[in-house]
């Protein structure tokens, strides 16, 4: 980039050069010819025809008196009469542009040309004198070609400063431009937000400030599909480990049964009860399964959503669930609007709404209650149970997590239903939550 610059500055002087050469050997040409021009004019005027006769004599008496300029006499018609400098004195120079202005205009006439007779550049001027005759005078002059072979050396000169005083300001110039740049390239790299106090140079800060901040959400985002690949891993391992640790007690006690009716030895009501072990075991373990398999089908569950009667549906639903409460003396409020519709579809609707009640059943005290609150709003069951601590309250809705921390304890439950109701209100654009005291109870609340 250096070098472009100086190769560029380089060759701008030299053109400037070149055409403030050129450009002042015609201003030098011009002012030449017209000062030649003025002279001329003064030298007419001392021309007196009573003291110059019209002939050979005469004008090379004038042209002495002139300092030697070429005197020219001529008829009125522009045939020559007598020449200072030429031997042919009947030439006609009726047609040369000097002699043609003098004879129309009846003054006088101007011209610069190169002399046939002589072969030289020649400043021309002829006056009109009354009509009867033309008198011309000539001097020499240099041509512009001329002219600029004399101030070559001085242009040469010139030239060479010129080109050196351009190196000079080329090489500062680039230092200016160029130690800036790298300067905001080097801050580039070391600084997510650069700044410049040149505004020329601002476009470029911006640009490597977007780059900065591109790069930066590009290694979010990586750092951020890297950790779901890790909430992804885990959570694979965890649900494989909860599921062999939930499959892994019925199959215990199936086998161990098992193997002692095959062994013999047991009596008839050993026996009635290994079989009831044994079915009921193979029940859960049938449970397990079916709940694993609506968890994972949520996902690709496409079947198109309708309006459902949810006030209708979570009376149902009440209804079937209380002798459960009855049993415990547990009293139900219903707090539940008339024609709340929602849409969704009556099987997801009744998994949310039965998971809820069943929990606030399952984890509630012995004489305690529950109020259902049902409106357009959302959903909301608050039990009087034994609450959820407060660093469990994240995990609530994870997959096999209960707070029976037996599995297989008197409640009997898999964690799979809070961690279905979750998934089903994701899909559906919903948000569930949760607030709780431990030994005072629970508050789940449905956002539709």
């Amino acid at each position: 980039m250096r070098w472009r610059i100086w190769l560029l500055s380089l060759g701008i002087t030299l053109v400037c050069v070149l055409v403030f050469g050129i450009t002042s050997t015609l201003v030098y040409y011009n002012s030449s010819v017209n000062n030649s021009y003025e002279y001329l004019n003064v030298y007419m005027n001392e021309f007196d025809e009573s003291e110059y006769r019209l002939d050979g004599d005469g004008a090379k008496a004038f042209s002495e008196k002139l300092n030697g300029a070429r005197v020219t006499f001529m008829n009125a018609q522009g045939k020559v009469i007598a020449d200072s400098h030429a031997e042919n004195a009947n030439a006609s120079h009726s047609d040369r542009t000097e002699v043609i202005d003098a004879i129309v205009s009846g003054k006088s006439g101007y011209a610069v040309r190169s002399s046939s007779t002589l072969g030289k550049n020649m400043v021309y001027y002829c006056r009109n004198f009354d009509g009867e005759f033309l008198v011309r005078i000539a001097v020499f002059t240099d041509s512009d070609w001329m002219i600029f072979v004399k101030i070559l050396p001085t242009f040469a000169t010139f030239s060479v400063v010129m080109v050196a005083l351009s190196a000079a300001v080329a090489f500062a110039a680039t230092h200016f431009i160029v130690t800036p740049v790298k300067k905001l390239a080097t801050e580039a790299t070391a600084n997510p937000n650069v700044e410049t106090k040149y505004s020329e140079l601002q476009p470029i800060a911006d640009i490597l400030n977007e780059r900065n901040r591109n790069i930066t959400r590009q290694m979010e985002e990586l750092q951020s599909e890297k950790e779901i690949v890790e909430r992804a891993r885990i959570s694979k391992d965890e649900f494989i480990s909860n599921v062999t640790h939930e499959m892994n007690t019925p199959l215990t006690s199936i086998h161990g049964y098992a193997e002692l009716l095959n062994a013999g030895g047991m009596n008839a009501e050993q026996q009635r009860t290994a079989y009831k072990t044994i079915l009921t075991q193979s029940e859960r373990l049938t449970n397990l399964i079916a709940c694993i398999i609506n968890y994972s089908e949520i996902d690709s569950d496409d079947l198109p959503s309708y309006e459902v009667d949810f006030s209708a549906l979570a009376r149902e639903t009440l209804s079937a669930l209380k002798p459960e409460a009855d049993k415990r003396n547990i009293t139900v409020t219903e707090l539940i609007d008339d024609n709340v519709t929602v849409l969704s579809r009556h099987e997801r609707l009744s998994e949310i709404f039965g998971n809820l009640v069943r929990n606030a059943i399952k984890y509630n005290k012995d004489g305690g209650s529950i109020t259902v609150t049902l409106n357009r709003e959302g959903l909301t069951v608050e039990d009087t149970g034994i609450g959820i601590a407060e660093e469990n309250l994240d995990k609530v809705f994870s997959r096999f997590f209960t707070v029976d921390k037996s599995h297989n304890g008197k409640n009997g439950g898999f964690g799979l239903g809070l961690a279905v109701a979750k998934k089903i209100c994701q899909k559906s654009g919903w948000k569930i939550g949760v607030e709780s005291t431990l030994g005072k109870g629970s508050k789940f609340t449905v956002q539709f």
